[in-house]
């Protein structure tokens, strides 16, 4: 029989349960995606890292240990950051580097802008020579350039580079950006309530072969505020476990997503969200039907 907790619950977990399945799902195969200009996998569900560890104190850094363990654990390896986040690169690398976690992990990070001595300091904070992903952060003009970000690519510094924007107002240029510099990411804000990036950044992400990570999947709370004290519907318990796992799904039933990035500083959440990459996701009925139970809250 399969258990089924509310998220409080399951946070009530003590941590050594952790280690152990919990979710019936665990058992299925991971669900990876390719990267669309090299066809490398990556697991579906990642850690975002905005305002969750941005203080560099030991209660911050003994979390973010927990639940960079419980993201490995469960199978996932994207963390995504960025220099602006206050003290959160400094904690990453303070908590992956002395354990050997960086060659297990996809790092990704962001600059507000080309600056070589940025750069350096993130590179420095995160205690690696070579990122992941290097994505310029914010675009919000048409004409931003990625040609630093190329060269930096050229020379071995970042493997993949990337743009990101969670504001609609940058979409003209997140578009234009895409079309002329063909960055191999793009991250951008989209969750089951905000559906914009649907008709616009998708699909011209799959033209031009970018793979796309969602911020925000769960619409920056209000997702849980929507459904507290609701019930998960018993039709969606075929693919969900949890509403973390429902909003996550539903972005992952479109094959355009790469992977969700949701930050959470709890690890027995960051266990959940990873259970979204496991066993079988919404069909397109599934999704309308999804959207219109959201959208009759």
């Amino acid at each position: 029989m399969t258990m089924r907790m509310t998220r409080r619950e399951f946070a009530l977990l003590p941590a050594t349960a952790l280690a152990a399945p919990v979710f019936a799902q665990t058992a299925a195969p991971l669900i990876t995606r390719a990267i669309p200009s090299s066809g490398e996998r990556l697991p579906a569900v990642g850690l975002g890292t905005a305002a969750v560890f941005d203080t560099a104190d030991q209660t911050t850094r003994q979390q973010a240990a927990a639940v960079i363990q419980a993201l490995v654990a469960n199978g996932g390896r994207l963390i995504d950051t960025a220099s602006s986040y206050g003290d959160a690169e400094t904690v990453l690398g303070d908590v992956i580097a002395p354990v050997g976690l960086r060659d297990k992990l996809f790092i990704a990070t962001k600059l507000e802008t080309p600056d070589a001595a940025e750069l350096k300091r993130s590179l420095n904070r995160l205690k690696t020579a070579k990122l992941d992903l290097l994505q310029l952060h914010n675009v919000r003009e048409s004409q931003q350039s990625l040609a630093q970000f190329k060269d930096w690519k050229t020379q071995g510094l970042c493997r993949y580079i990337g743009i990101t924007s969670t504001f609609h107002g940058a979409f003209p240029a997140i578009e234009a950006v895409l079309v002329r510099e063909n960055p191999n990411f793009v991250q951008i804000d989209y969750s089951l309530d905000d559906r914009e990036a649907e008709k616009r950044i998708l699909p011209l992400a799959a033209e031009v072969k970018a793979g796309v990570l969602t911020a925000l999947p769960f619409g920056r709370g209000r997702l849980f505020r929507a459904v507290r004290g609701t019930a998960i519907p018993d039709w969606a318990r075929e693919f969900a476990d949890s509403w973390a796992q429902f909003f996550l799904k539903y972005l992952l039933g479109d094959p355009r997503v790469t992977a969700v990035i949701p930050g959470t500083g709890e690890p027995a959440h960051m266990t959940d969200n990873l259970g979204a990459m496991r066993g079988p996701l919404p069909d397109s009925d599934q999704r309308r039907r999804m959207v219109a139970f959201v959208e009759a809250l």
